[in-house]
């Protein structure tokens, strides 16, 4: 089994590449393979796209590298390929971007990327640290993870998911802050496992061994 990290220039991809790889050779779930090539994402089993920065600018990358993205979308739309989207990388599964410029996401989960507003005016944004998620709805890459359990964020916009049953977690931030959307092959999580220590790592094992 092949699982691609994409690099599309827009990701903090050596955390990310360390973590997956790890997990891979503790549960024998392949090679995990960092690449830019579009031939590799389209025969990959299982997809990551990871992302740092602004919506407009990581969705502009990543439309700019074509073949890249014509092979993602086919291998999640067509084939069905299981995908995790990582901090942007979640995000831009989302209908539309907020962040400076409305702009177009992939739409593989409907809603808006939107600037995080705490009820809480002591509450600073961006939303830098560890929070507790809150599980909203059962799905196999929980096993082994409870509410309450610590994930790392850094981010200034969030996910706000137009279907409920497509939020899967959240955690509290002065009001819900959506962690873990997904939908059919597709997932995304707006904080970054790879930074997540025990917890993160499972998540991350869970998807590499997920069947959907």
């Amino acid at each position: 089994m092949l699982t691609a990290i994409i690099d599309y220039e827009s990701g903090n991809l050596h955390s990310a590449e360390k973590a997956f790889q790890r997990m891979a050779r503790e549960l024998d779930a392949g090679e995990v393979v960092v690449t830019s090539d579009a031939d590799v994402v389209a025969r990959a089993d299982r997809l990551v796209l990871p992302g740092d920065g602004a919506f407009p600018a990581c969705a502009t990358e990543l439309r700019g590298h074509r073949g890249i993205y014509d092979a993602m979308v086919e291998a999640v739309e067509q084939k069905g390929r299981p995908f995790l989207g990582i901090c942007v990388g979640m995000q831009l599964m989302a209908t539309t971007g907020h962040e400076y410029a409305e702009t177009p996401g992939l739409g593989w989960v409907g809603g808006d990327v939107v600037k995080i507003e705490p009820s809480d005016t002591a509450l600073k944004v961006p939303h830098m640290g560890w929070n507790d998620l809150v599980i909203d709805m059962p799905h196999p890459v929980f096993d082994g993870v409870s509410s309450g359990d610590h994930v790392y964020f850094v981010h200034s916009y969030h996910f706000r998911v137009a279907a409920a049953a497509e939020r899967l977690a959240h955690v509290d931030y002065g009001g819900d802050v959506t962690a873990v959307v997904g939908r059919d092959t597709m997932l995304g999580m707006q904080f970054h496992p790879e930074k997540s220590q025990a917890t993160g790592l499972r998540m991350i094992g869970n998807f590499l061994t997920w069947a959907p």
